[in-house]
């Protein structure tokens, strides 16, 4: 499954860029490379990173992938100096080796991570970087309930085919996966503590990711009560502080692997 959606909202994305633009910083800090001839932002989404991907290597031919049409065209407008491509993750192929694929926050929507990531990384140039970041919560409230209030309710029939984003393998397979192929592999787990502002504020953080699936399955009728039952379901697990804030712990796995 690849992100190939149309509906997908660019605008309510980025309503939390600062929380999400953090962790792409610390991937790109870790990878260890001083200069790049061609740099894939696999998953650009937005083109919220493609353009600091440019900034870390002025040098570098930049192409961003993404299946969505909507974020592609936000990305051509935030990042004029690279490069844009439709493509779906599980059979992209690079035209010419890259120096490095990175890919942030994007690569939990498809399946088939113990083919698809040694595939990538030897794709790569030698000594070339494979660097990736996901959310690890499929077993967080945030992401667990999603499915829970979409087979309980009016809207079941509807979501039964949901492109939901999947829960992650194991760190220990990741690695097995990856260490007979790479020349040098770091992974790393960090959990952000993102304090975030309003009604309904996880919700709408997931409504800019994770929710978006389930919310563009269903007929118009139905979008705001299915909102307001996962909302309702969130409560408990994420109550709203004395301040007025929300505190969302979200945890991430990083990878990053040399060939």
């Amino acid at each position: 499954m690849a992100i190939t959606s149309s509906t997908w909202d660019p605008a309510q994305y980025l309503r939390f860029s600062n929380e999400r633009l953090r962790p792409a910083l610390d991937l790109l800090a870790q990878v260890p490379l001083d200069t790049a001839r061609h740099v894939v932002d696999l998953g650009c989404g937005p083109g919220n990173v493609t353009p600091i991907l440019k900034q870390r290597f002025p040098a570098a031919d930049v192409l961003g992938i993404d299946g969505s049409p909507d974020m592609l065209a936000k990305a051509r407008g935030a990042a004029p100096e690279c490069r844009f491509e439709t493509g779906d993750f599980n059979i992209w192929e690079p035209a010419t080796p890259p120096d490095l694929i990175y890919s942030n926050a994007a690569l939990h929507w498809v399946t088939g991570h113990e083919t698809l990531f040694p595939r990538l990384l030897k794709t790569l140039s030698p000594g070339g970087v494979l660097a990736i970041q996901m959310p690890s919560m499929h077993d967080a409230p945030l992401r667990a309930l999603q499915n829970e209030v979409a087979a309980a309710g009016p809207w079941a029939p509807h979501l039964a085919d949901a492109g939901f984003a999947r829960g992650l393998l194991s760190t220990g397979t990741y690695y097995d996966i990856l260490r007979p192929v790479a020349a040098r592999l770091d992974m790393w787990e960090t959990t952000f503590l993102h304090v975030l502002q309003g009604e309904n504020a996880v919700t709408e953080w997931a409504a800019g990711s994770s929710l978006r699936p389930f919310l563009d399955a269903l007929p118009a009728d139905l979008k705001q009560p299915f909102r307001d039952a996962y909302s309702e379901a969130l409560k408990p697990h994420y109550p709203r502080r004395a301040d007025g804030t929300t505190l969302l712990p979200f945890k991430r796995l990083f990878i990053v692997a040399v060939l």
